[in-house]
């Protein structure tokens, strides 16, 4: 899969990708990241990027002309479709699920907005969908862009050495993850489940859905709100409930 990125400060975007898994995919090349600096497409002695927007007020906003050559460029170097997706905290909510739908595709360009914009012009023109990863500010687009590619690379196949780790990862189901518990030199196996040392496959699967669902119950209520839970899931939130409150 292809990554382009449109950014003021593609170094940092490639850096911060170059780290775990992530990393190794793009070096195994199962993904590869494209960075694209607009300033490379200004023609005047400043390489200025940005104006005044009219009507006044404070700050600048990022200008057409430059990100239009720019993504020009973008689609000159690969034929391949791509959406055009806009990293803004007015955008649609990014999830797991959006992580998913854009797995699927062979190509993302990511724009990177700067500043207090970039001009509406280009963004009804040019751009297909806004993403927001939550509800503040950032001083920029990268750390937004990062974190879909992060969360859509390793999705990808041959990325995680254990297809099931992304399975079972939060969300995937529309709930959280379970408690996990590792060895442990100092603490040996106090405070670990029963279940959990028991080698019965079927009574961990059992505890391990019951605590997923039960986490979700305690820390994100909303994430059970929009599911139509099976009898068996029903059951096993009320046991978890009833262990809670036995506690």
């Amino acid at each position: 899969m292809r990554f382009d990125v449109i950014s003021l400060f593609p170094d940092y975007v490639s850096h911060c990708l170059k780290a775990g898994v992530v990393g190794r995919a793009f070096e195994r090349s199962i993904a590869q990241l494209h960075t694209w600096n607009p300033r490379d497409f200004t023609h005047d002695n400043y390489r200025r990027i940005d104006e005044r927007p009219f009507g006044g007020g404070p700050g600048m906003v990022m200008m057409a002309d430059p990100l239009l050559e720019c993504l020009q460029a973008i689609k000159d170097a690969d034929v391949t479709p791509a959406p055009v997706l806009y990293m803004s905290p007015q955008g649609r909510p990014f999830n797991q699920a959006k992580a998913r739908e854009l797995a699927r595709l062979p190509r993302v360009i990511l724009l990177a907005g700067r500043y207090e914009g970039v001009d509406q012009r280009f963004l009804d023109t040019h751009v297909d969908q806004e993403i927001s990863i939550g509800d503040f500010v950032l001083s920029g687009g990268e750390l937004p862009a990062v974190t879909v590619v992060d969360a859509v690379v390793r999705l990808l196949d041959g990325v995680l050495n254990d297809a099931d780790s992304a399975i079972q990862d939060s969300f995937e189901q529309g709930l959280l993850d379970c408690p996990h518990y590792t060895r442990s030199e100092s603490l040996g196996t106090a405070g670990v489940p029963d279940v959990l040392l028991s080698g019965n496959h079927a009574l961990i699967a059992r505890w391990r859905r019951k605590q997923s669902l039960g986490q979700t119950w305690l820390k994100r209520p909303d994430l059970l709100g929009s599911m139509a839970l099976s009898k068996q899931d029903a059951e096993l939130l009320n046991e978890f409930k009833t262990e809670q409150n036995a506690n």
